[in-house]
């Protein structure tokens, strides 16, 4: 079912995105009575599942679920419908358009792609808000990870500047972003009562980024909290075993207990299994036996630190909304930097479409679904503009020359640079599906 529920975001994610990118070439092309012959969800050869002819154009659903294109006819595209070029030039066709309009036909794709990003990222910022822990909230400190330690952290840090930036979220991403992206050499934390600095060691952005390290960070997302009994769920095994809201557990099979974390460890380790739980609650110390279900859970409710949350107007949000696609993509273009630097493996950072479907929830967060389909569109958005033939990108690169140089290039040079630039990216593809291959053995 996890996997049916992640192929169904997957599927639904890059539908919406193609769809989409389509239509930011299609309508371009309409405006400039340029005819389409094709508009295609999905791929396909040999046989569509749907297809209709609405004037000029088929519209239909094609049977291999990714991706999808828009035919323009006179255009030398993956279809390489060599027949169609040999014929003369008619006034419908893409060739016979003047250059201008050639070049917005094909940016009209990552254009809507990108304000597709911002669009996304407003209406989210204007509909749940910015939510997240202020570091000042989090009084007891962080619980570090396994590569925390590596940088010096230790339980009960805060960390309040990486790289010169103040940090006012509690937020392990945040951190690790200054350290992998924006190359921050130090961090700052604050430790019982005093200001102490860390050097960043320079093998830790590797390891941040090394594909068997997904999942470990710097330190856990929830703060360290004392153990505290908010919520018992009356139907769960905690109060089956007599244990009530308010009690405070103080060990789990005899390993003392006094934080949240130290108590999620201790369930964890007895997955399926029973535990012994020793607790005060007022002045009696209590020992309860309690089954602990496959999933780690005994039916309670922990005490939680408050969570910010800010709400912003329309307008607001839409300038956040497009600070947050440009930084995305600012991102990412150091985060390309960094892999030619040779500082982040490309191994690492690179997989198909099975790794993109592993970054969705299982339980179908929208929140998530929509902020992962705001990101892929910036990125689809950018590897489009890449100068590679085949891809937007290629041919832009060929229309700018001939808005400059007034120099057609040949058809037969197109179809030579289309060949090598598909070989390009289905070699791509093969990579990032062999290293998701052999990442799964």
């Amino acid at each position: 079912m996890d996997i049916l529920i992640l192929a169904l975001q997957l599927i639904l994610s890059l539908s919406i995105l193609v769809v989409l990118h389509e239509f930011g070439h299609f309508l371009p092309a309409r405006l400039f009575k340029t005819r389409v012959e094709k508009f295609y969800l999905f791929f396909d050869p040999y046989f569509s599942l749907f297809k209709k002819k609405i004037g000029d154009t088929e519209w239909g659903i094609g049977w291999i679920p990714f991706g999808g294109y828009v035919k323009i006819s006179g255009m030398i595209d993956e279809s390489m419908d060599k027949e169609q070029m040999k014929q003369p030039a008619q006034p419908w066709e893409f060739r016979s358009k003047k250059a201008w309009q050639r070049l917005i036909i094909m940016v009209g794709g990552v254009t809507v792609n990108f304000l597709l990003g911002i669009l996304i990222f407003s209406m989210m910022i204007f509909y749940w808000g910015e939510s997240y822990i202020k570091v000042e909230d989090a009084k007891l400190g962080l619980v570090v990870d396994s590569l925390g330690m590596e940088l010096g952290l230790q339980d009960g840090d805060r960390v309040i500047r990486a790289g010169g930036v103040e940090l006012k979220k509690f937020s392990a991403g945040l951190v690790s972003k200054e350290i992998i992206i924006n190359q921050a050499k130090e961090i700052e934390v604050e430790r019982d009562g005093k200001v102490v600095t860390l050097q960043v060691p320079e093998q830790l952005v590797s390891k941040l980024t090394k594909y068997e390290n997904k999942g470990k960070s710097l330190f856990y997302q929830s703060p360290r909290q004392l153990m505290n009994i908010e919520e018992v769920d009356p139907k769960g095994n905690a109060a089956k075993a007599g244990i009530e809201k308010g009690a405070n557990i103080i060990s789990v099979n005899g390993k003392p207990i006094t934080y949240q974390h130290e108590f999620r460890l201790a369930i964890i380790e007895s997955k399926g299994k029973s535990v012994d739980v020793s607790m005060v609650n007022g002045q009696d110390t209590i020992f309860k036996k309690v089954d602990v279900s496959e999933d780690g859970k005994i039916g309670i409710v922990m005490q939680q630190l408050p969570i910010t949350i800010e709400k912003f107007g329309l307008l607001t949000s839409f300038s956040k909304g497009g600070s947050m696609a440009v930084n995305f993509l600012g991102d990412q273009l150091k985060a390309f930097g960094q892999i030619f630097s040779g500082k982040i493996k490309a191994k690492d950072s690179l997989g198909s479409v099975f790794s993109i479907a592993t970054m969705f929830d299982t339980g179908w967060d929208w929140r998530v679904f929509w902020n992962i389909t705001a990101s892929l569109s910036i990125l689809l958005a950018f590897f489009n503009l890449l100068p590679i033939p085949a891809l937007d990108g290629g041919y832009v690169v060929f229309l700018i020359w001939e808005v400059i140089t007034g120099k057609v290039p040949g058809d037969r040079f197109m179809e030579i640079v289309n060949y090598i630039g598909f070989i390009i990216l289905m070699a791509l593809m093969v990579f990032a599906l062999g290293l998701d291959i052999s990442r799964w053995f």
